[in-house]
């Protein structure tokens, strides 16, 4: 108000004496003026761009049809638009083509994927016997001599234990098989057919497991393929937790010469733990204690 000249007098007069005049506190003056600001759209800070964003997206959509036209392009990226406009000597940011495309629907169309089930983890992956869920994982160690290796292993999803582990100078589907062999061998003492039926094995999406011979060795041995949501290791955390175990006491604090010699640490390994590491989830009990408690 006080920026407001008097078309009578011709002069600025103050808030305050505006106000004393009409008889009203300054304060409905202001809250006056505080409700007109906030109906009013915000303006955009900064100089007026020299074309609208009205007429920006009427020139997009001229070069989208043009490039149709004469090129068979049908839809072209905000990049290429920016580019094409400052060729054509339109002066307008990147962000803003971008974002007056994607106003107007003008974004060339891309794919969104399939659905692939509830992204978060929400259930609860332990069981409660033995031998109902085995989880598998890979990770790989360096060593000396040889190079880099892969360690496979197999654990199981109520005691914990570790069924089987396996390295090899190569992680392809049957050394990541070879785990699971074990596993079958330690809890069924034999490798028969369908000796494993009510087993399942969790993994993930890796080519190792999803390979036509890994897969089709768990139906040999009666187990049901039990795949983790994509991107989401925690479908899998049973063995992504064990894995980590190994990798702080054995792997990352020991070098190995060859991969004989982590073969046989990693054996080494999961004797100590199966029969020496506590559980917390079992009370602070071994996985040996909690397997012979149900076995008996």
């Amino acid at each position: 108000m006080s920026a407001t000249k008097s078309p009578s007098e011709d002069r600025f007069y103050p808030v305050a004496l505006v106000c004393k005049a009409w008889g009203i506190p300054r304060s409905v003056c202001y809250e006056a003026l505080a409700r007109r600001r906030d109906a009013a759209p915000p303006a955009k800070p900064g100089p007026r761009p020299l074309v609208s964003d009205c007429e920006l997206a009427e020139l997009i959509r001229g070069l989208l049809d043009a490039t149709e036209r004469e090129f068979g392009f049908r839809g072209e990226g905000s990049r290429k638009l920016h580019a094409r406009l400052r060729h054509a000597g339109v002066a307008a940011h990147k962000d803003r083509v971008l974002r007056v495309m994607r106003e107007n629907g003008l974004l060339s169309p891309s794919r969104v994927g399939t659905p692939r089930g509830p992204r978060n983890h929400d259930g609860v992956i332990t069981t409660t016997r033995p031998d109902v869920m085995w989880g598998t994982d890979a990770t790989t160690v360096a060593t000396l001599a040889e190079g880099t290796a892969w360690v496979f292993i197999a654990v199981d999803h109520c005691t914990g234990e570790c069924l089987g582990i396996h390295a090899s100078p190569c992680g392809n589907r049957f050394e990541a098989f070879e785990p699971i062999r074990q596993a079958i061998r330690s809890s069924f003492g034999t490798l028969d057919n369908a000796v494993a039926a009510g087993v399942s094995v969790r993994h993930d999406n890796g080519t190792q497991y999803m390979s036509r011979f890994f897969q089709a060795e768990l139906r040999f041995y009666g187990i049901a393929s039990s795949p983790s949501y994509v991107r989401a290791p925690e479908g899998n955390g049973v063995a992504e937790r064990f894995i980590r175990t190994p990798k702080e006491q054995l792997l990352w604090v020991q070098n190995f010469r060859t991969i004989e010699e982590l073969r046989l640490a990693l054996h080494d390994f999961a004797d100590r733990y199966n029969n020496a590491w506590l559980l917390a989830r079992h009370g602070y009990r071994t996985p040996a204690a909690v397997r012979a408690q149900f076995a008996a």
